[in-house]
């Protein structure tokens, strides 16, 4: 319907990504839910400049998306893994298109 076309708009303008950005999905497993892995990642990415989400699955994995410069992405992991409760065992990645209107760094779910 037309009456509803403005929730396809997006509320910011795009910004131009930094050459050599890139945009990520990795699914996480081993020792990664109930342990603070989530929030260990929202904070390591605001720290970082990262922007993206991670949320827990309901087969014991996490799912993290992350959009910035590599060395940072990989600078995340090792804020996360400082935990000694997070043991990473394995995880997937898959690279994804970088999303010039990606914002913030979120936590889905509960």
């Amino acid at each position: 319907m037309a009456m509803f076309d403005f929730l396809k708009q997006k509320k910011t303008a795009p910004r131009t990504l930094p050459e050599g950005t890139v945009r990520r999905r990795y699914h996480i497993w081993g020792q990664v839910q109930g342990v603070g892995f989530r929030y260990r990642a929202k904070y390591a990415a605001q720290q970082l400049d990262l922007t993206g989400w991670v949320e827990n699955l309901d087969d014991g994995t996490v799912e993290l998306e992350v959009q910035g410069q590599p060395d940072q992405i990989k600078k995340m992991f090792g804020m996360i893994q400082a935990s000694e409760y997070i043991q990473i065992v394995g995880m997937r990645q898959e690279d994804l298109t970088p999303d010039p209107y990606a914002r913030g760094f979120s936590v889905r779910g509960y």
